[in-house]
């Protein structure tokens, strides 16, 4: 043990060290996908909560950057696990497409993404109408613009496009009828 570092051979890694195959790896993207989609939905929730009290452009349109992150997560979370998922249930054995809980996922993540863009749609409402304001040198606060960033339909249809997914995550981890 020179320096006090402890080395191993290949030989011997490779009998402590289980291989990881490819559908383990389509497996942990898959996951992950998952990770980043939920991570979005969430980061939408925090944006929802701080765009209540925005009455101002500025306020408004200082969003938008953490706005498109949270796009980019649930677009490539979303994608991901629709790709990834229904791949593994082509390639691995053990599972189905037409298997229930699989058919019950793809219908969710369907209900979730039609749900979260039309949440979108509510929300992208507050920041063209910022960007408006801002353009007509209106700076100031804006009833119009505050009610704007308070939708009520925005917050349900979030709410349900976050219960969509909270559901395809219980049928993934628990797999009723498999």
């Amino acid at each position: 043990m020179p320096g006090g570092l402890l080395t191993l051979s290949p030989s011997v890694l490779s009998h402590m060290l289980p291989a990881v195959g490819f559908d383990d790896w389509l497996l942990a993207l898959h996951v992950l996908s998952a990770f980043a989609y939920v991570a979005g939905i969430v980061l939408f929730w925090v944006l929802i909560v701080a765009v209540r009290t925005t009455d101002t452009p500025e306020g408004t349109i200082r969003m938008e950057p953490i706005v498109k992150v949270g796009n980019a997560a649930v677009g490539i979370g979303a994608a991901g696990t629709i790709l990834l998922g229904i791949w593994l249930a082509f390639r691995l054995d053990s599972y189905a497409i037409w298997d229930g809980w699989i058919i019950a996922a793809l219908v969710l993540w369907a209900i979730a993404a039609a749900v979260g863009q039309r949440s979108g749609v509510e929300y992208t409402k507050g920041m063209t109408k910022a960007k408006e304001l801002e353009a007509a040198g209106q700076t100031g606060p804006s009833s119009e613009l505050l009610a704007l960033n308070r939708t009520s339909a925005g917050v349900v249809l979030h709410a349900l496009a976050s219960i969509a997914v909270l559901l395809i995550l219980l049928d993934m981890i628990f797999k009723p009828g498999a």
